[in-house]
């Protein structure tokens, strides 16, 4: 059952498993996902996917981490940011340069995948998901999914995160499946996802639940597409 839940990752109804990559989808996604693998097979790609469904909690230890300076925090051009932030309004806004708030990622839906071209890795290269790999080793894989998408042969898979479409930084890995997305975004209910903050320990929570409604505004709605 699809509800409210299911946006903020906390319902894993109607998810499946995905092979080879042991992750989760939702199971509107797995025909879609499938044709667009094997189109790239058959460009010369291996269309792997890196990051699918992700829960609340998961997405919760990822900001935590983050602001905790256990996992890296990148600035705005994806450099390691080197000093400490100590200030909660900067280190929340840093943190969404790159990882959005739990209970608004929309890796919480099952219909997003974070994709790259396994044929074009080096050995012993560990994946980061950051702009120059997009640019360097996997640029070939991206111009072609460009055109998959302009001509309208993605298989219902588009680009969210694009440059001037609010204020998360641009992911050319990420991609959606659109109309499945959408049924998704109809269930969307803000005020219990500022419940969920209020009762939930997450680091920079004065600030998120201050500015509740401009981060909503800035970081969610502008996705809905």
């Amino acid at each position: 059952m699809i509800d409210a839940n299911s946006f903020f990752g906390k319902n894993e109804s109607g998810l499946i498993p995905l092979q080879p990559e042991n992750l989760m989808i939702r199971d509107l996604v797995e025909s879609p996902l499938k044709n667009l693998r094997a189109a790239a097979h058959q460009a010369g790609f291996e269309l792997r996917v890196e990051s699918a469904y992700r829960s609340f909690d998961r997405q919760l230890s990822i900001w935590n981490r983050k602001a905790r300076g256990e996992l890296p925090l990148l600035d705005a051009e994806g450099n390691p940011v080197e000093t400490p932030i100590t200030d909660e309004e900067e280190l929340a806004y840093t943190i969404l340069n790159w990882s959005a708030l739990p209970g608004a990622s929309r890796h919480h839906f099952g219909t997003e995948i974070d994709v790259v071209d396994a044929a074009s890795i080096p050995a012993d290269y560990e994946v980061q998901l950051i702009p120059s790999e997009c640019d360097g080793m996997f640029a070939p894989f991206h111009q072609w999914l460009d055109h998959q998408i302009q001509s309208g042969n993605s298989f219902g898979f588009d680009r969210i995160f694009l440059p001037g479409r609010g204020k998360i930084r641009p992911e050319r890995w990420h991609l959606s499946h659109l109309a499945s997305a959408r049924e998704l975004q109809k269930k969307f209910a803000p005020e219990g996802l500022r419940d969920i903050y209020r009762h939930t320990d997450i680091a920079c929570k004065n600030f998120l639940l201050a500015h509740f409604d401009a981060l909503i505004r800035d970081y969610v709605y502008p996705y809905f597409l």
